[in-house]
């Protein structure tokens, strides 16, 4: 399944987006909203994860590329939330991580509209989910921008990162298909 819209492909993951993906990970641009950067052999693993999860269910993180060019730029997609631990579970998690020199450009906001439709239209999701550090700006923008709501009372210590991490505290927005 690959997904387009104007600028961007979202689709399986492939051999040559790893070395983009580690470096992306190890980036403390892109992961300063996470307790810390990935290593290349994480980074992997979470592609393999990813990959698996895309071909088991047909959906999930895809890769980006942009089409002008075929640029990895990073993933944007779908993640079923099934950890007891996380108090949105069992949910479908929309959620983007692009590499640095890919933000600021709408991107983000692009694709995850065309998730949007696919999930709610294709795959007849009820609700979405999404959730970020409260300081993470641009992803709450973006959130913003799907016409995802936030309520405080959602908000939530995001059980798996350290309980001493300053951004432990998450917020969580919603977005319902239309009757």
């Amino acid at each position: 399944m690959t997904l387009a819209t104007e600028r961007l492909l979202l689709r399986q993951w492939r051999p040559g987006d790893r070395e983009p993906f580690a470096a992306m990970n190890a980036d403390p641009v892109v992961m300063r909203h996470f307790p810390r950067v990935m290593t290349s052999a994480e980074s992997d693993g979470l592609a393999d994860r990813l990959e698996a999860g895309i071909a088991e269910r047909g959906w999930g993180l895809w890769a980006v590329e942009v089409r002008a060019g075929g640029a990895f730029a990073g993933f944007i997609g779908l993640q079923p939330v099934t950890n007891p631990s996380m108090p949105v579970a069992p949910a479908v998690e929309i959620g983007w991580r692009l590499a640095a020199g890919f933000q600021g450009q709408g991107y983000a906001t692009e694709g995850a509209r065309r998730v949007v439709g696919y999930a709610f239209d294709e795959i007849a999701l009820p609700e979405l989910v999404s959730f970020t550090t409260v300081q993470n700006r641009a992803s709450r923008r973006v959130m913003e921008k799907l016409g995802m709501t936030h309520d405080p009372a959602d908000d939530f210590d995001h059980p798996t990162v350290p309980a001493d991490w300053a951004e432990r505290r998450h917020v969580l927005y919603r977005l319902r298909r239309s009757p």
